[in-house]
């Protein structure tokens, strides 16, 4: 009688391993992350200064992305909102591969100014050149090693100084796709906004690279309600674009509200503002929305909303010139409806589970 065999056991075939992602001279291998400073000068004391960014490759493949913040070194906010989001749990099982840069703008953040040392603002001379001045070099930097190497791109920003900016996402979309991912980041306004020559997101869009805007807050200041929005806004982003998954990840239910304009209303008269709107507030047409007075109260000014919408921007010092930009409105066919949904945002995100202690600290 022959002698009986068993059959030998299948052998599940293994899942080729994902390339490793080369970024500034260093090879980062799928599942890991990695800190990689790129040179860009040096400090009149021979400080060596570079452009740092934090890499997460994925195990599995998906898009590139990357997130910047700082570009305006006194923007401050999207470093924390950086610093969060390389926190969360999510990551952890990743596809595709995010590439954040918290600071842009180095030189500008050390000494709390928006621009560079030579007072040139960073956002106007992208794509840059590699020999022409300091911030030209820069730009020509970021949009080499990063622009070039991603399929999105997140750009965060604040209002200048003395201004406060409604949590809100600008896009001027050339992929049908980028409408979708601005709904799906769910900050209280989507606005459309035009295109900049130098900035980056022209740069970004003449290379195929749709960036999202955000801008929240204010100068020098980190504010909670714009971080939790930019931290859960960036995820659910990544979650549309198959990235990520889970509860913490998923699309809001209260829609986002759409603008196609905006407006700025400006300061009559010098003087003293008094606010009487704060930002996400509703406003009608000829409303009385703030006053300038003379410091001897002798003579006030009213200042009134050109038409309705919802205050997306607005002055916080005191002391005006004639002429100061004071109030940004978004115009809406509902302002009250849209008031609504930013009250019902805000208090959705106050009571996220994602931002306990453990998570902010």
């Amino acid at each position: 009688m022959p002698v009986q065999t068993k059959p030998a056991p299948a052998v599940k075939a293994k899942k080729p391993t994902r390339a490793p992602f080369e970024f500034g001279g260093e090879t980062i291998a799928a599942g890991t992350r990695a800190t990689v400073d790129l040179p860009i000068s040096m400090l009149s004391d021979h400080t060596p200064i570079s452009l740092t960014a934090h890499i997460i490759h994925g195990r599995r493949p998906g898009p590139t992305i990357f997130v910047s913040a700082a570009i305006h070194g006194d923007e401050i906010i999207g470093v924390e909102i950086i610093r969060r989001l390389l926190r969360a749990p999510a990551l952890k099982r990743m596809r595709g591969t995010l590439i954040c840069v918290p600071i842009v703008n180095v030189f500008g953040f050390i000494t709390h100014n928006r621009y560079l040392p030579d007072r040139r603002d960073l956002n106007r001379t992208f794509p840059g050149s590699e020999h022409g001045a300091l911030a030209s070099q820069l730009s020509y930097l970021f949009a080499k090693e990063i622009i070039a190497k991603c399929d999105w791109g997140i750009d965060l920003h604040s209002a200048s100084n003395h201004r406060t900016n409604l949590p809100q996402i600008r896009i001027s979309p050339s992929k049908p796709e980028t409408e979708e991912l601005a709904v799906a980041f769910g900050a209280p306004v989507i606005l459309r906004s035009r295109l900049r020559d130098g900035s980056l997101r022209k740069a970004a869009k003449e290379k195929g690279v749709d960036v999202l805007l955000y801008e929240a807050g204010e100068a020098l200041r980190i504010d909670e309600f714009p971080v939790r929005v930019g931290v859960k806004g960036i995820l659910r982003v990544m979650n549309q674009l198959g990235m990520v998954s889970g509860r913490s990840t998923a699309n809001s239910k209260i829609p986002s509200a759409f603008s196609k304009s905006s407006y700025w209303v400006r300061a009559p008269e010098a003087g003293i503002l008094h606010s009487l709107a704060k930002a996400g507030a509703a406003v009608k047409a000829d409303e009385v929305i703030g006053i300038v007075s003379d410091p001897l109260g002798e003579k006030e000014f009213e200042i009134k909303a050109n038409a309705p919408g919802i205050i997306i921007g607005r002055a916080n010092l005191p002391v005006v010139n004639e002429g100061d930009a004071v109030f940004h409105i978004a115009e809406f066919a509902s302002a009250p409806r849209a008031e609504g949904r930013i009250e019902r945002i805000e208090d959705e995100l106050t009571e996220d589970p994602l931002f306990d202690e453990d998570e902010i600290i």
